[in-house]
């Protein structure tokens, strides 16, 4: 395909995402040519009779067609925006995605206080994956340290990369463990965004999680409440004296995951909805 201008570039991306069904085409296709081509929207403005080279194009017709298959804007480019910060992906990490906002949002309060009482506080994020919900908070809390815990040789190497990348690697430790496997030592808090799709749900996901996110990360067994389980009967022997869980939960999960962890005589204190409205993360103290 010879050279084409900018601006046609951007209408052939919307035209194929938008004749194949893709929800949100006209973004996705202005990431994605701006990603490919390296001509963000002002240059378009600028310049939309800009050339765009045939290669070029050809590398664009690629990553479009992956768009087409399945594959998330997101992965394609293999980094994504969390809490205000930029975050690396890999094939062994979930995409950091807004809902888990909550969760972070939910945990600030409780370890700012824990600062202002002790001067420092610690935080162990279990399933870390690109360390997002563990670096948003090292982002926001000065005096915080965390260690990362994940299954996932890969995961650990990019959480590692992406608390270089945000300024924080001097506060962040990568821990290879299943879950509280070779963790030694006391928290203020335990944070999670555990697994929790049902084990014959996660076909029925949506193509972008079922086909390109890791299985590891999303299989919360059977009944989706199965790490929910291992993180209660174990967490009071990580905490600190008045020390707290917090966890990410799936959208019809608060009443199941509330009962498990009082099981371990834990109480309820906080409860954080997402922007869809649903209650998404959950802070458990101990009676």
């Amino acid at each position: 395909m010879a050279e084409a201008r900018l601006a046609d570039v951007h209408r052939h991306a919307r035209s194929l995402l938008t004749t194949a069904g893709i929800e949100n085409a006209e973004l996705d296709a202005r990431l994605l040519v701006e990603w490919v081509t390296g001509f963000d929207r002002l240059e378009t403005i600028r310049n939309p009779h800009g050339g765009i080279a045939a290669d070029v194009l050809a590398r664009l017709d690629v990553v479009l067609n992956r768009r087409i298959n399945g594959e998330s804007v997101h992965r394609i480019i293999g980094r994504r925006a969390f809490f205000g910060l930029e975050f690396s992906l890999s094939a062994d990490t979930l995409e950091p995605r807004p809902d888990t906002e909550a969760l972070v949002e939910l945990a600030l309060p409780f370890l700012q206080q824990r600062v202002a009482e002790n001067g420092v506080a610690d935080l162990i994020d279990l399933g870390t994956g690109t360390g997002a919900i563990a670096i948003a908070l090292l982002g926001q809390i000065r005096h915080l340290r965390a260690v990362g815990v994940d299954i996932a040789p890969g995961a650990l190497v990019t959480a590692r990369d992406n608390a270089h990348l945000n300024g924080v690697s001097n506060r962040f430790a990568a821990l290879h463990s299943s879950w509280f496997a070779e963790v030694t030592g006391g928290f203020d808090m335990i944070i999670s965004n555990p697994p929790y799709i049902r084990s014959n749900d996660i076909a029925n996901l949506q193509p972008e999680v079922a086909m390109h996110d890791p299985v590891l990360a999303l299989d919360g067994g059977a009944d989706g409440l199965e790490p929910y389980r291992i993180i209660a009967v174990q967490a009071e022997s990580y905490l600190r004296a008045n020390g707290a869980v917090a966890v990410e939960i799936g959208f019809d999960q608060r009443i199941d995951v509330e009962t498990i962890f009082a099981r371990s005589g834990f109480a309820l204190k906080g409860l954080q909805k997402d922007i869809g409205g649903h209650e998404r993360a959950m802070l458990f103290m101990k009676l």
